[in-house]
């Protein structure tokens, strides 16, 4: 009969104690977790913090007793394993009784990783919570009843989640984030939208300055002091500026670790000691793309590691492929998504718009405009120019965007091409989407581009083109002018376009836009078919407001 120990008990852990009894029945196996509860919703953290969530028992998938009925488990919680002794194979726990050993056959290790402390100047004050499990969600509800300010450091996932959710609950929210922008996951071009988002609700962003120090203020609120000088108030500051993993324990186990501390595992999530395995937040594993080493603390890798992990130990060997980096968050009333590598990912590894890739952005409605309630998504696909394989998407919306990002996820991981997502056969009624999904929508513009019969310019190249001596057209409707003016636009309306022909000179290259994009694309091919040089603006007035954060007139 075999020993399996395994350590920590939450998405990684407790996946793998149960593949492992489904694969053995009769294996002795014994879980270990630090904390008072396993198998929690920590993804859900943020929207208990905010009610969303009413019940506390609600975050808690599996008790310690539950657990140990259905999976005939040893669940030991509020024990701790502080070492590890790979060739005696044993562990060292402390828990309530004491230190004692526990001896194994194969050991997997979950632990997690741990909220970033930084030295701060001030960082200890009991007013400054960071949100990594129940308890310390319970702490921010009960300083939640304290006061009315908050301020919120780390412009992440957690940051804004937490954002959204205390500005919910009526409080006044400060986000400070030391990047010029929030969310790095997704590219500057896109998160304009998210942050105009929170300005519409009240959280106040201070983006591009960290935190110099914390001080506690006579009233008991703290004052935070930003690298700028600029200092912003909260009765209590909530601390979510990444993790950590948390290996510490491995110290002189022999097991490998990279140099911020990940454990380093093979494709079936192995150690360096054989009979060693690891998964979840604290493991370095790579990306599905690239093919290097990459971090990616998400719940959904953890657990497909986990099963895979417990496949292995058991004696089925099946690969893990690696990570592709999907994820999703709700921001008011917004959902906004994102698959793969951004262009950030992709100039880091030496990638060259127009050169090595190029992106499409569309704003299609998630379902036929006909029917009521159509929403318009913001979908940006970036795509390899060699071979038009889809590198990454980002999208948008108040409706439909994660069903989206799903379907390219999947394109992605299979190293599906911009050609494929014009043939993918997807659901459709009108209530949920359109005959041209907007997946395909993406995959026939990017291909446009792909193939040459359309040229895309960029906003930001708008002015460069201008200087050379092109014209600007902007073939939009007179109804849209409203929206705002790009400067040095000549208007003709598409449908007059052909009638005006006349007035083109062959020897002046043209850039067209439009409102998002199609009608430029039209009005692209209209002027070339009459010999024209033509470029189309990339997502058009819409894509260039979002550039320019909002205002209202473009200067070329």
């Amino acid at each position: 009969m075999s020993k399996y120990i395994i350590v920590g008990g939450v998405a990684g852990g407790a996946t793998a104690a149960a593949r492992l009894r489904r694969l053995d029945e009769h294996a002795e196996i014994v879980l270990f977790e630090r904390g008072e509860d396993i198998s929690f919703a920590n993804c859900g953290l943020p929207y208990y913090v905010g009610d969303v969530i009413a019940e506390r028992g609600d975050l808690l998938l599996q008790t310690p007793e539950k657990f140990r009925g259905m999976y005939n488990v040893d669940v030991r919680v509020c024990s701790e394993v502080t070492r590890v002794d790979t060739e005696n194979r044993t562990v060292e726990v402390r828990s309530a009784d004491g230190v004692y050993t526990e001896s194994y056959d194969a050991l997997l290790l979950s632990p997690g990783a741990k909220p970033l402390r930084p030295p701060i100047p001030g960082i200890d004050h009991p007013r400054i919570a960071t949100l990594r499990s129940v308890q310390d969600a319970d702490r921010i509800r009960s300083l939640v009843g304290t006061g009315g300010s908050v301020v919120v450091v780390g412009g992440g996932f957690i940051g804004v989640e937490l954002a959204e959710n205390l500005r919910e609950r009526g409080l006044s929210v400060t986000l400070v984030e030391a990047m010029p922008h929030i969310l790095p996951i997704f590219d500057t071009d896109m998160i304009s939208l998210l942050e105009d988002e929170l300005r519409r609700h009240g959280v106040e962003l201070a983006l591009g300055d960290g935190v110099a120090g914390f001080e506690e203020q006579e009233d008991g609120g703290i004052c935070v002091r930003l690298s700028s000088g600029r200092t912003v108030h909260g009765d209590f500051v909530a601390l979510a500026i990444g993790v950590r993993p948390d290996t510490a324990f491995l110290d002189g186990s022999g097991i490998a670790l990279g140099e911020r501390g990940h454990i380093l595992v093979n494709e079936y999530m192995q150690t360096n000691i054989p009979h060693v395995y690891a998964v979840g937040d604290a493991v370095l594993t790579r990306s599905v793309q690239t093919g290097k080493a990459t971090a990616l603390p998400l719940a959904g890798p953890a657990n497909r590691q986990a099963r895979l992990a417990a496949d292995h130990m058991a004696g089925e060997a099946r690969a893990y492929r690696g990570v592709i980096g999907t994820a999703a968050l709700k921001v008011f009333g917004l959902t906004a998504a994102a698959t793969g590598q951004n262009e950030r990912a992709l100039q880091s590894a030496g990638m060259v718009y127009g050169k090595d890739y190029r992106f499409t952005v569309i704003f299609p409605r998630h379902h036929v405009t006909y029917y009521p309630g159509a929403e318009e998504v913001a979908l940006k696909l970036i795509f390899r120019l060699s071979d038009g394989v889809v590198l990454g998407a980002q999208a948008i919306g108040a409706e439909g965007v994660d069903k989206r990002i799903d379907v390219l996820a999947s394109a992605i991981g299979r190293s599906l091409t911009v050609a494929d997502l014009e043939e993918f056969e997807l659901s459709y009624a009108p209530p949920y989407s359109a005959a041209k999904d907007p997946v395909n929508m993406a995959g026939y513009a990017a291909e446009n581009i792909l193939l040459g019969r359309s040229i895309p310019l960029l906003p930001h190249e708008l002015s460069a083109e201008l200087a050379a001596g092109a014209r600007l057209i902007d073939v939009r409707p007179p109804e849209e002018y409203h929206a705002g003016e790009i400067a040095g636009a000549q208007r003709i309306p598409l449908p007059r376009l052909r009638e005006r022909l006349h007035e083109f000179d062959p020897q002046v290259p043209i850039v067209v836009c439009c409102k998002m994009g199609l009608r430029g694309y039209l009005a692209e091919q209209i002027l070339r078919a009459h010999g024209l040089t033509v470029k189309n603006l990339v997502g058009g007035y819409t894509y260039m407001k979002m550039q320019c954060e909002g205002e209202k007139s473009y200067g070329a």
